[in-house]
Parts: structure tokens; sequence; C-alpha cells
């Protein structure tokens, strides 16, 4: 069977990253970085897709999306990628800081992902790094032992149908538009 893959939606994760630093200036990067894992967890195990398709590494502090790690840092690819000369924070040491006073577009998201947004940021958040770090080491970080992620590993194991849905998905997600 096919590893499940998403395509990466570039325009959500630049909206959802400009949101969460309007919403919390000068938010730590590990919580951002959390939020849009316990966000994208959340939205694949109820509606059985994520919000982002980001490619998660298991690191030693926790899922990290890789493209929104590098999208936070402004790297030029995601840049031109977003039609972006610049994006409105900036990474400031281990915090992002509000640049502007553009308002994100909230409007790229529907509203299943709002739903789910805003509880992985409120999880998020209401966390320290060392509880968002231990939250976050559950059993699909620990079947990547420190590489890439499976979302396979990610649905839960009380879902009904999960190895049907995990078929379907393995079949299906590479042509989904998130």
């Amino acid at each position: 069977m096919r590893a499940i893959r998403f395509k990466f939606s570039p325009e959500k994760a630049k909206e959802a990253l400009h949101w969460m630093v309007a919403r919390q200036p000068g938010i730590d990067l590990h919580a951002a970085l959390k939020a849009f894992y316990f966000a994208d967890k959340a939205h694949l195990n109820r509606y059985f897709r994520p919000i982002f398709g980001a490619t998660y590494r298991a690191m030693k502090f926790g899922p990290v999306p890789l493209e929104v790690y590098e999208m936070a840092k402004s790297e030029a690819l995601w840049l031109a990628e977003t039609g972006e000369e610049r994006f409105p924070w900036r990474l400031d040491g281990y915090r992002l800081i509000l640049e502007g006073n553009d308002q994100p577009d909230m409007d790229v998201f529907s509203e299943t992902d709002v739903e789910c947004l805003e509880e992985g940021f409120e999880q998020s958040i209401r966390m320290n790094f060392t509880d968002r770090t231990a939250a976050t080491h559950g059993k699909d970080w620990q079947a990547a032992n420190l590489g890439t992620m499976r979302y396979e590993d990610m649905i839960d194991e009380n879902i009904e149908h999960r190895d049907a849905i995990i078929k379907d998905l393995s079949q299906t997600a590479r042509y989904t538009r998130l």
C-alpha cells in the first residue's frame, strides 16, 4: 500500500501563521509548530484530511511541519511559492514577531479547518514547552524514530473503519485539494 501523502497548502500555512502571530504576538516557535500538528491531526481524525498536509518530521522536541518551519523563517522558496515579497512576521530568536497591520485571510479555510485550527492553537498555547513536547511524543512520533512521520500513524486506533480509511487515503490523498 502506498504511503499517505498530501499536497502541502502553502496558502493555508501562511494565513495560519499570520493568524497565530496576530492573535499572540511574540508566539514561541515551538508553540506555533505544535499548534499546526494538533490542528492537522485533529482534522485528519475527524474529517479524514489534514488542514495543511505538511511533511512532519519527528524531532527531539516533537513533530515539526517542515514546510511551515521553513516558512516561519521566511525562506525564499516559500516567499516565491506564495507570491510574497515578505511575510507579515519575522523570526526573532525563537519568537514570531508581527510586522505590519494586515489581517490574515481566513477565507482560505473551511469551517472545519477553523474549528481544528482554533482548538490546536488553544491546546498548544495552554501548555509549557515540556508539556507540549510530552503531548506530541505519541505512537505516531515514536513510530517515525526521528524520521518522517506517517499520516497512517496519526489516525487514532479507535477510529471506526480505520483500515478502510487508510486504504482509501493511500490511493486518493495525493489528489486531494486541501
